[in-house]
């Protein structure tokens, strides 16, 4: 019941990443992409310890959590959003989408190596399902997948660090609650990432005051709601299931950017957006091990029942 619970709460945060995907393309249109990154991660992270305030969560971290937040905000924060921002710069939607579409078996590699968590047949046959439905979407639309370019590196180093920083998450949380550890990271990392755009865009806090007020709402929205809740409730996944585990509903957020892009960019959604849906969600159900955990509980309860019989 505990993965069923985690399967709704995961569902749901990837709602609400991929429609922050058109909200974050709306936001750096209107203001300097590395800046305005790095005040929405600032920005999530006071909310995330405002939170944690309220719910006494908060401590000063020891010496060992200390360098996980270190490695874990290098890796998770700086390295995934600035990698990531300058290689959708230098590539194409399909070539990006489709190298980010391999962050949940890239996740599971690293388990495998580091946390020497092998994943079953089933989760595996789940995370081919999840990339191949990714390629559907990512593909039907665009132009198919261009010549391999620098910016195609920079979203695979931006995914590989993703997925590092999955491990080191899953690791840290053994002794430090998930969600304060998220909150360190977010406020160290989105330090580093301003001092960063201090550098490459000199005059960006002077470019920010020039937008309308309700860019604001739309960037407190995400700052709030997909960075600083949504950040949480992934980390704590983490903890709960594994880094594999969860990063398979990544696979969602591609199908929920494509609906918040129709939604908000009015892209048309085709058929073939759809199939690439229909083997999404298998894939998350095998991936995630809520398909084996349902098996699991049905096989129990006939075990009860055929006891109850005799």
């Amino acid at each position: 019941m505990k993965n069923m619970w985690t399967l709704l709460l995961m569902t749901v945060l990837m709602m609400i990443w991929g429609f922050n995907v058109p909200t974050i393309k709306i936001l750096v249109t209107e203001f300097p992409p590395i800046t305005i990154t790095a005040l929405r991660i600032l920005t999530a992270g006071v909310v995330v310890f405002i939170i944690l305030a309220f719910m006494r969560k908060v401590r000063r971290p020891t010496r060992q959590e200390g360098l996980y937040i270190i490695f874990g905000s290098m890796f998770s924060i700086v390295g995934h959003h600035y990698f990531l921002s300058n290689g959708l710069m230098e590539t194409s939607a399909a070539n990006g989408g489709l190298i980010l579409g391999t962050g949940p078996l890239l996740t599971a590699i690293l388990s495998a190596i580091v946390l020497k968590a092998m994943p079953s047949v089933i989760q595996m046959i789940g995370f081919i399902l999840g990339g191949v439905g990714v390629a559907f979407i990512v593909l039907i639309g665009n132009q198919g997948v261009s010549g391999l370019s620098l910016g195609d590196l920079h979203v695979f180093l931006s995914i590989l660090s993703q997925a590092f920083s999955f491990i080191i998450i899953s690791k840290a949380a053994k002794t430090i609650d998930s969600r304060l550890l998220t909150g360190y990271m977010l406020l160290s990392g989105g330090a580093i990432l301003f001092l960063i755009s201090l550098g490459t865009e000199p005059g960006g806090l002077t470019q920010i005051t020039d937008v309308p007020i309700y860019m604001w709402a739309i960037f407190l929205a995400s700052a709030v709601l997909a960075t600083a809740i949504g950040q949480m409730g992934y980390n704590f996944a983490i903890s709960k299931i594994g880094p594999a585990e969860a990063s398979i509903f990544l696979n969602l957020n591609t199908f929920f950017a494509l609906v918040g892009s129709a939604l908000f960019l009015h892209e048309t959604i085709t058929l073939f957006h759809l199939i690439g849906l229909v083997l999404i969600i298998p894939g998350v159900l095998f991936g995630s091990g809520a398909f084996e955990e349902m098996l699991r509980r049905r096989r129990r309860k006939a075990r009860e029942q055929s006891q109850l019989n005799l």
